[in-house]
């Protein structure tokens, strides 16, 4: 049974959206049914790790009903197959669970996507940022986040090559 059939037969009304492209197999899920789909996806459909976690702003996008995507990249190590899954989050408070419960691996993804994009992850063991100086209070992959900064790095200090 293939995965899309799997999540067909255990939510047949949770409005999941399923799409191929180029051997990629997607699914967009609601937030709401995101952590039941996920524990699916592991414990009946052998996906046992997680590739990966990122996300991505729809600010200024034609038709896009909401304002960040995360985007899970899940492997069956068994059998070579990809799933993409994907949810929707927005402003004031984009948050979702975490899935650190289920994987491991998702602890620093999500500690990335909250860094460059301030989305939370209830649950999260350690939530904080990861590539950021903690001091640094915006979140620059968002769209709205301006090119050259809003002048917050005039206090960090400067590195020199040889210091480094």
């Amino acid at each position: 049974m293939s995965h899309q059939e799997l999540l067909q037969t255990r939510f047949p009304a949770a409005g999941l959206v399923f799409s191929d492209f180029r051997d990629n197999h997607r699914v967009h899920v609601p937030k709401e049914r995101l952590v039941e789909v996920l524990t699916c996806l592991k414990t009946e459909g052998g996906f046992d790790m997680l590739v990966d976690i990122t996300a991505v702003d729809y600010l200024e996008y034609e038709n896009a009903d909401d304002r960040f995507g995360v985007v899970y990249v899940l492997l069956n190590t068994s059998t070579g197959e990809r799933t993409i899954v994907k949810t929707f989050v927005n402003d004031p408070d984009p948050t979702l669970p975490s899935m650190y419960p289920l994987w491991k691996s998702a602890d620093w993804t999500e500690r990335e996507v909250y860094d460059m994009y301030g989305i939370k992850f209830e649950g999260h063991p350690d939530l904080r940022r990861i590539l950021m100086p903690d001091e640094f209070t915006a979140f620059p992959l968002r769209k709205d986040y301006p090119l050259k900064g809003r002048g917050e790095r005039h206090n960090f200090p400067v590195i020199t090559r040889s210091e480094s």
